[in-house]
């Protein structure tokens, strides 16, 4: 009681997430008579995964991205390639959105950053103002699923700290992610072109001297996608290797060719960068101590034979496993959800015969939602603030989208094959 009482007034008082997990590891393992040395034991086992090094030299490129101009020169092509299309404009705007977040990571950052130039410019072509808005708000998650987004990565590395049966590499999570996201874009692509036919949006002549030209000003990022996915598949290089290439790739590209970014910005990129996963690592260090108690406690075990008494069927688990992870998606962002909730449910799915990497692939579809669901969806607030408009417009431009979005999660859920052929192709 006096334990549980402690953790709940951090809560009340606003301590930083770690400090609550750390804490709730030093009273599991005190109640235990563990020697508390365990706790900074498995903090320094972060030290030991290679492939850690992705995290900080990914979301390091994807900073140095988000300052350049590439986010324009994105929408430029795509919109040059596509744009010719019933509701072209929207289906340049998904692409770039999903795109530019899988490099960056940070769904706030393409609201931001691309909303400042696809906003104005729907608006102009003809779209509704609550269409326009509920795009760009929903589109603004929908890298997650896509190489090398770094949410994919993060759960490799809590999976992998888990001793399960079934191997979870982080390029088969790379594979697995890349149907279920298409099988998003291409519903919410249906839906837009849809829209955009019943409201009478004009369409664009498909100008090749516009492409040419649009081609000309990508030719330096079009090449890194390939050289990042083809060279991790291919074996020339691991993922860490691959984060490392991409860093020098952007700051050759962005500093020295393009001069994009001077020298004198770089220190203020570091720092933003390096603080974003300065809070991802903590929150993963400190829960690997928490997650060891749990399993030293067997809690995942009692967990799971609680359900398993309440609940048989494994199609019953998975729909509320989906409610929950939603709920969960909007309360928090989808970093702190992994290295929180992961090692708790995990084991619990893979008791009903779900395979980690299928489950990963659940938790972050759902978690792509979570970031713009009423009422406190994260990226509700960044898009009110960022175009100026009342919550509620917010709520009402994203329900259609969130309801898309969902019947994708439900398919992803209860067709395993579509997360899983790829690898089993690939292997």
């Amino acid at each position: 009681m006096i334990a549980a009482f402690s953790l709940i007034l951090l809560v009340i008082l606003g301590a930083p997430l770690f400090v609550i997990i750390a804490t709730s590891a030093l009273i599991g393992f005190h109640g235990e008579d563990i020697d508390l040395s365990v706790i900074a034991i498995e903090i320094y086992r972060i030290v030991d995964t290679p492939v850690l090094l992705a995290i900080p030299l990914f979301t390091f490129a994807g900073y140095v991205l988000g300052e350049s101009k590439a986010s324009e020169r994105l929408v430029r092509l795509t919109d040059a390639l596509l744009g010719w299309m019933p509701g072209g404009l929207a289906v340049v705007s998904l692409f770039a959105c999903a795109f530019f977040t899988a490099l960056t990571g940070a769904s706030g950052a393409t609201i931001i950053a691309l909303g400042a130039i696809l906003y104005p410019a729907m608006k102009q072509a003809g779209y509704g103002e609550r269409f326009n808005l509920g795009l760009i708000t929903s589109s603004g998650s929908l890298g997650l699923l896509f190489p090398p987004s770094i949410a994919l990565i993060l759960y490799g590395v809590i999976a992998q700290q888990m001793d399960l049966d079934q191997p979870v590499a982080i390029d088969d999570l790379f594979l697995a992610g890349l149907m279920p996201g298409m099988l998003m874009l291409a519903l919410l692509i249906a839906w837009s072109m849809y829209r955009s036919i019943g409201d009478r949006i004009p369409t664009t002549e498909f100008d090749a001297g516009k492409l040419k030209s649009a081609l000309r000003e990508s030719i330096w990022e079009m090449p890194l996608p390939v050289i990042l996915v083809g060279g991790i598949y291919s074996g020339y290089f691991a993922v860490s290797e691959a984060a490392a290439v991409a860093v020098l790739y952007v700051l050759v590209v962005d500093v020295l060719i393009l001069r994009e970014i001077k020298f004198r910005q770089l220190p203020t990129i570091m720092r933003d960068s390096m603080v974003l996963v300065g809070g991802v690592l903590i929150i993963l260090a400190v829960s690997l101590a928490s997650t060891n108690y749990m399993i030293d406690a067997e809690i995942p075990t009692k967990l799971f034979d609680f359900i398993r008494e309440h609940i048989d069927s494994k199609l019953t688990f998975l729909m509320l496993l989906n409610i929950f992870l939603l709920l969960l998606g909007m309360m928090l962002d989808v970093f702190s959800a992994l290295v929180i909730i992961v090692p708790l449910t995990l084991p619990i799915a893979v008791g009903y015969g779900i395979h980690p990497i299928h489950f990963g692939i659940i938790f972050l579809a759902n978690m792509q939602i979570g970031y713009f669901t009423p009422p406190v969806g994260m990226n509700l607030f960044i898009a009110s603030y960022r175009f100026n408009k009342p919550i509620t417009e917010l709520y009402y431009a994203t329900i259609p989208f969130m309801i898309i979005l969902f019947i994708a999660v439900l398919i992803i859920t209860y067709w395993p094959a579509l997360s899983m052929a790829l690898i089993d192709a690939h292997h």
